[in-house]
């Protein structure tokens, strides 16, 4: 009984791991983003700042409408980073549950599940045996 809570424990901890991991992974791919976008928006300002004097309208609504793409690409960015930190929270959430109500077949699952990724490992490190006629 002692194992099998341990086992849930583990598995719970890795999803959250796992979630967690991703979710920093997300945090700093948003960063990115965001640095770049910043980085591209102030290159465009001086730019426009530069040419302010001779520039036309035309210029300065690009300019505008290239801002507002930045700023939006940068919110979908953050949208998708919380869409992904819900569906990684509810997925460990679901994963728990599952452990705790189904702690034979979670254990079960888990030894397939170690087996199969065992039986792969050496059968990649089986040297090929070539038939020579």
């Amino acid at each position: 009984m002692i194992d099998t809570q341990n086992a849930a424990k583990k598995a719970v901890d890795s999803a959250h791991t796992a979630a967690d991991n991703v979710l920093d992974s997300a945090k700093e791919a948003v960063q990115s983003t965001r640095d770049a976008a910043n980085n591209t928006l102030d290159k465009a300002a001086r730019k426009v700042d530069e040419l302010h004097g001779e520039v036309n309208p035309l210029i300065d609504d690009l300019a505008a409408r290239a801002q507002d793409l930045a700023s939006r690409g940068i919110s979908y960015c953050a949208d998708t980073t919380e869409r992904a930190r819900r569906q990684l929270n509810q997925a460990a959430d679901v994963t728990t549950r599952y452990v705790v109500e189904q702690p034979g077949k979670s254990m079960l699952l888990a030894a397939a599940a170690g087996a199969a990724v065992a039986t792969l490992c050496l059968l990649s490190r089986r040297p090929s045996r070539r038939h020579e006629y």
